[in-house]
């Protein structure tokens, strides 16, 4: 009776080990996924800043510093660029920007536009 009382004894604790082993590594799996999805969500980030930045930077080297007037083929890329930005609040800003009717809206909306492009970066 001793000897199937330590055996019994024996399978229950094996059973209970196994069982928290099964909970330690459930927790250490939800936790792995939890960070997983943190680094995924600032590497997107990370990205569309990345995006921004080049934007910003094309920008200010085709039009800010431009002495010509834009070209189609520049307003292409610069409309590619700020598409590929992924962000709909710099998108329809862009849009605002390209649809000015006069110089003075246009400078405003150009204002307007690096305050925004600013701002997002620093998010």
């Amino acid at each position: 009776m001793s000897n199937l009382f330590s055996s019994k004894a024996f399978v229950i604790v094996v059973i209970f080990l196994l069982l928290a082993s099964d909970v330690f590594f459930a927790a250490q799996y939800v936790n792995a996924q939890r960070q997983l999805r943190e680094t995924q969500v600032q590497l997107e980030d990370q990205r569309i800043n990345e995006r921004t930045l080049a934007f910003t930077q094309l920008f200010i080297e085709k039009v800010l510093k431009s002495e010509t007037e834009i070209d189609f083929e520049t307003r292409l890329q610069l409309e590619n660029a700020v598409r590929g930005i992924g962000d709909e609040e710099i998108l329809a800003q862009w849009q605002r920007f390209t649809e000015s009717v006069n110089e003075k809206d246009a400078q405003q909306e150009v204002k307007n536009l690096l305050s925004l492009l600013v701002r997002k970066v620093g998010m």
